[in-house]
């Protein structure tokens, strides 16, 4: 039988080529080579981590507009819901009122001889009884009946107002979800821009623009003099209305604010949150997405953009600036970077919209 055996040189020779080849994918996945200098992913240059760090921030602005639009339906229903419970605690104090009315009706009939059975029914806890029970007032006096009906209507208003806040609940509770959903993926996707930014080293990262450093200089060097627009005055001279003007005063005072996911102001903003601040100081009131902020005024080409006017970026209507002229804009770009001039190039541009 020994005969017939492969012999075991090939064996081991397989057998040392597949080692190999595990421990080059181990030393892959776990950034240890043969030499100890491998990594997770081949080496990337800071141009490529940039890019990558630019695609992160880009899908976590898409996840944080998506946001906004779940949080502001959330809020919404929230406000109804206290509506709802305000308008049914009012219901039922007028309700309490009608019962005490009806009860010295009773406690009358009392002293006469006894309680009316219809009184005792429109007296009763049990609203289903009461409201099963409706054949009772033709037989109460005029007086009585026009009490009874009224308790009647108010009972079935007030289990109206409690069945339309159990819907705006149950509403609720979806969107708390989705906000839910929205912000792992946010922060999964700037955790993930984080970790790539630390392969770099500082000189690095002020060179791409990204980091305290880099933001430092982006924001000097496009808020600096050279730029006449961002002068007090110069770009909102130029605003087509005293409302656009102001909120390009507005947003010029930012310039240098933080960028925080969410933030509407007044000390950090995300992108739609700065466009939203902006014109609501000029006493206009904008949607709170970039989704519905496009749509809120005149579109406008390219080529007739004004200062005050929406410019979008990308495909997914992710993005929002405020534009202040030659071929510039104010926003809140990402994370890495705060409140800052930058050219309308800077994006893929999707649209504009004229809000006045």
């Amino acid at each position: 039988m020994a005969a017939h055996r492969k012999p075991r040189q090939r064996s081991v020779g397989g057998n040392t080529a597949r080692t190999a080849w595990t421990i080059a994918l181990a030393g892959a996945a776990t950034a240890t080579g043969f030499d100890g200098t491998g990594h997770a992913e081949p080496q990337l240059t800071p141009e490529q981590v940039k890019a990558k760090v630019d695609k992160l921030y880009q899908e976590a602005e898409v996840a944080t507009e998506k946001y906004n639009g779940a949080k502001e339906k959330a809020d919404a229903a929230e406000r109804r819901i206290r509506t709802l419970q305000d308008e049914a605690a009012r219901k039922t104090e007028k309700l309490n009122s009608a019962r005490e009315a009806l009860g010295s009706m009773a406690a009358a009939q009392y002293r006469d001889g006894g309680v009316d059975p219809s009184l005792q029914l429109a007296l009763s806890d049990d609203p289903d009884r009461y409201l099963d029970g409706a054949e009772f007032a033709e037989r109460a006096g005029n007086r009585q009946a026009a009490s009874v009906a009224g308790v009647r209507e108010q009972l079935r208003e007030i289990e109206q107002l409690r069945g339309a806040a159990r819907v705006e609940l149950t509403s609720l509770k979806s969107r708390q979800a989705e906000l839910q959903g929205h912000k792992n993926t946010i922060t999964g996707k700037l955790d993930a821009a984080r970790s790539l930014l630390a392969q770099l080293t500082a000189e690095e990262r002020a060179r791409l623009g990204e980091g305290p450093g880099g933001t430092d200089r982006a924001a000097r060097s496009s808020t600096g003099p050279r730029n006449a627009l961002t002068t007090p005055g110069a770009a909102t001279a130029q605003a087509p209305n005293s409302r656009a003007a102001a909120a390009i005063s507005y947003a010029q005072t930012k310039l240098g604010s933080p960028y925080v996911w969410g933030a509407t102001g007044p000390n950090a903003f995300d992108c739609s949150g700065l466009t939203q601040a902006a014109y609501r100081s000029a006493g206009i009131s904008l949607p709170r997405t970039t989704y519905a902020q496009i749509d809120a005024g005149r579109r406008v080409s390219r080529a007739e953009l004004l200062p005050g006017d929406l410019v979008f970026f990308y495909s997914s209507i992710s993005h929002v600036g405020l534009y202040i002229g030659n071929g510039q804009m104010i926003h809140a770009p990402n994370p890495s970077a705060p409140v800052r001039v930058a050219p309308l190039d800077e994006m893929p541009f999707a649209g504009a919209t004229r809000v006045v």
